[in-house]
């Protein structure tokens, strides 16, 4: 039997942010629906990351940043939850990139992206851009919530359930695909630069 993949869900908004949250928590539920994959939500708000990396870190700091590495290195691949601020994505998103190299190394990665009347689609352009850098393997298939806080209700549900969990159903089918395949490439040929 082949091994469950791991997936990463990075939740790039502050802990203040409620629209994020429950975009993720919706994503969450639907990921264990359909997916198959061992799902690993990171609320990067909570991680309380510094700005930018220093040579020697506060202790604290660094075991943070120890910790999260190694939940990005046990990763199979990576949903990124993002908004859209001033046409890109959120400084504590690149942060957490920037931190990281091997991390992403030959790992599918995809977005789901929300904000005004773009749906944050400015912000997983630039993404893609940079996760290209760093050797990761973008999905084409990713999703946008166009003015999300009016396309959920109360609960947290969408307003079109059948249409976004159909879209969210193709894009984790579409990252399990490509996380079996690296994954088994990783393993008979580990990736290197």
């Amino acid at each position: 039997m082949a091994k469950e993949l791991r997936l990463a869900m990075l939740v790039a908004c502050s802990s203040s942010s409620r629209t994020g949250a429950m975009i993720a928590d919706w994503l969450c539920e639907t990921a264990s629906d359909v997916s198959g994959f061992d799902l690993d939500r990171l609320d990067l708000g909570e991680w309380e990351l510094p700005p930018v990396p220093t040579l020697a870190p506060a202790p604290d700091v660094e075991e943070r940043v120890q910790r999260l590495r190694g939940r990005l290195d046990d990763a199979d691949a990576f949903v990124i939850v993002t908004p859209e601020y001033n046409h890109s994505f959120p400084a504590l998103l690149k942060i957490v990139i920037d931190w990281n190299h091997k991390q992403w190394q030959a790992k599918p990665v995809t977005f789901v992206s929300y904000g005004g009347r773009s749906g944050g689609i400015r912000a997983a352009e630039q993404l893609r851009q940079v996760f290209a850098e760093l050797h990761a393997v973008s999905l084409r298939d990713g999703m946008s919530f166009h003015g999300p806080r009016d396309r959920f209700d109360a609960d947290g549900r969408p307003e079109d359930v059948a249409g976004t969990r159909t879209a969210a159903k193709v894009m984790l089918n579409q990252l399990s695909w490509w996380a079996r395949a690296l994954a088994d490439a990783r393993r008979k040929n580990p990736y290197t630069l």
